[in-house]
């Protein structure tokens, strides 16, 4: 499942309602599996125009290590260099601080949302979280593969089986539809699709036919 523009406005909207309540214009950013901004807003414009690129930061790392940025400063603090090292890999797209959640749909991480310019301790966190339970209190939604099974069994299916074609008959022994030695056969090498008129039927095509013999007399010019 891929990061919609309907879930990432469901997110925002939730953010933004709960910024809302906590008194606290926050800058909130949401990006796609691979680190792409999909939606952001910045509720204190024009002022706190640095909570942008904090934002999409914090958004930008939750991806990036499939969990909060608190987290990832918890254990990243321990690390020599490593958080300069990061963000100069990432032009700086790589922060260490809380407010920063992967969004996770069916067990499948889609995508990651930051938040920045909380006025309280605690406040991007807390504003985050609640656009990720907007998401998770939703229904599922459902699947939409390349083809459902039940599609195969529905009495009004696209996929209609194949035209049977009546088999040809089935060879003859030989012998059993004339002298021996006649041109009137059927061989049993026949390969499937092939006319051919059986023995004593009438042409269809209404054409008149000769002997092997009167043919062979006509084209010598009657040459013995």
């Amino acid at each position: 499942m891929n990061m919609s523009i309907d879930i990432a406005r469901r997110i925002l909207e939730a953010s933004k309602q709960r910024a809302r309540e906590l008194r606290s214009p926050v800058s909130i950013a949401i990006v796609d599996a691979g680190g792409h901004l999909v939606l952001f807003e910045r509720m204190m414009s024009p002022y706190g125009w640095a909570t942008g690129n904090i934002s999409i930061a914090k958004a930008s790392t939750a991806v990036m290590f499939n969990q909060s940025t608190d987290a990832v400063a918890q254990w990243g603090a321990g690390i020599p260099g490593f958080a300069s090292s990061l963000a100069m890999m990432t032009q700086g797209k790589f922060i260490m601080a809380a407010g920063g959640w992967p969004i996770r749909l069916g067990g499948a991480t889609v995508g990651g949302i930051g938040v920045s310019g909380g006025n309280a301790p605690g406040r991007d966190d807390e504003i985050a979280r609640a656009g990720l339970a907007a998401i998770e209190a939703a229904p599922p939604a459902p699947s939409q593969g390349y083809m459902q099974q039940d599609s195969l069994s529905a009495p009004h299916s696209s996929l209609q089986p194949a035209p049977s074609y009546p088999s040809m008959p089935p060879p003859q022994a030989a012998g059993a539809s004339g002298a021996k030695g006649s041109n009137n056969f059927i061989s049993q090498d026949v390969p499937a699709g092939t006319h051919y008129l059986a023995p004593n039927q009438e042409n269809p095509y209404n054409e008149e036919t000769a002997s092997f013999d009167a043919f062979n007399e006509n084209r010598s010019g009657g040459q013995s």
